[in-house]
């Protein structure tokens, strides 16, 4: 019986510039400390109107045209507002209505983006500024951190875009953001591939896990275990194993019929997370030979690997 031919993603076309003049709007929100402010800088080098704690009550003021065309008042630009609970009245029910007064006019693109982090490293990261959190005025840091997740949980529910910042470089922030919402870019889905390591659990917001602590190990090889995925010697170690060219067969077999369903149901932005015990060999491997798979079907692709630099040496992965 003959292999069935792959499917093969098939690009979206670009818009018509003269056919899209909507004001894109990016509400940024998430987790206090997940790097909003970061994230606004970030947005504003790639030529957003950026303005951090707008008041719910003036929200629709700053961003709807009312009386006056919304070009004539300066908006050249699209515009990225940062809300989250420091804002002065936030309120998640306020919020989602302000969401969908605005996705309700036809003049605007409204989106949202909800920034998370793990704990442990939202805890460091107080520490090290010595910043309060906004809801643990009188309390440890842990307990605001527990208040806010579950307060914030519908408004992450309702993003059309839940990016982790555990372990991201500023500059790991920015080119994801501008792999997903540069001004300029091409539509269509955006896929976010990261390596991680079990052993600091699952990267939050992924849509797809794929686990490989099956393949071979190179840390039990001497000559192998200091380096990385990313060496070659490493690479030719896992690709010639046993069970990894039909492994990674299907699971490219796998994903191609699926990106072009995840464009038809509108979602414009794709994680996959590639697992391994101790984050450095077999998941960055697998991570690396993935994103070049896709790149190679031209996708949009950002690649990251959380836990690389983390794990040194240490208990055998």
């Amino acid at each position: 019986m003959s292999k069935p031919a792959p499917i093969i993603p098939t690009p979206s076309p670009k818009p018509d510039p003269a056919g899209d003049d909507r004001l894109r709007v990016l509400l940024v929100t998430g987790m206090s400390g997940a790097g909003k402010t970061s994230a606004l800088k970030a947005l504003e080098d790639m030529d957003y109107e950026a303005v951090d704690n707008v008041p719910l009550v003036l929200l629709s003021n700053l961003v709807l045209p009312g009386q006056r065309d919304f070009r004539a008042r300066g908006f050249q630009r699209p515009i990225a507002i940062g809300i989250d609970i420091r804002t002065r009245d936030f309120g998640v029910e306020p919020f989602h209505q302000e969401i969908d007064r605005l996705g309700n006019e036809s003049e605007v693109e409204v989106q949202v983006l909800f920034l998370d982090c793990d704990d442990d490293e939202l805890r460091r990261r107080y520490a090290e500024t010595r910043h309060r959190h906004p809801l643990a005025a009188d309390r440890p840091v842990a307990d605001g951190i527990a208040r806010e997740r579950a307060l914030m949980e519908i408004l992450r529910d309702r993003a059309e875009v839940v990016l982790d910042t555990t372990g991201l470089s500023p500059g790991d922030l920015k080119r994801i953001l501008r792999g997903t919402y540069a001004p300029n870019s091409e539509p269509g889905l955006a896929v976010f591939v990261t390596s991680f390591s079990y052993r600091r659990g699952l990267p939050r917001g992924a849509d797809l896990v794929f686990d490989v602590r099956f393949l071979a190990n190179p840390h039990y090889d001497p000559d192998l275990k200091a380096l990385t995925g990313r060496d070659e010697a490493v690479a030719d170690f896992i690709g010639a194993a046993a069970g990894f060219s039909q492994f990674f067969d299907r699971l490219t077999g796998l994903l191609g019929p699926l990106l072009p369903r995840y464009v038809a149901e509108g979602k414009s932005y794709l994680t996959i997370a590639v697992g391994c015990t101790g984050g450095r060999h077999r998941s960055v491997f697998v991570a690396e030979r993935l994103g070049a798979w896709l790149e190679g079907l031209d996708q949009r692709v950002q690649l990251h690997h959380r836990d690389l630099d983390r794990e040194q040496g240490g208990t055998a992965p």
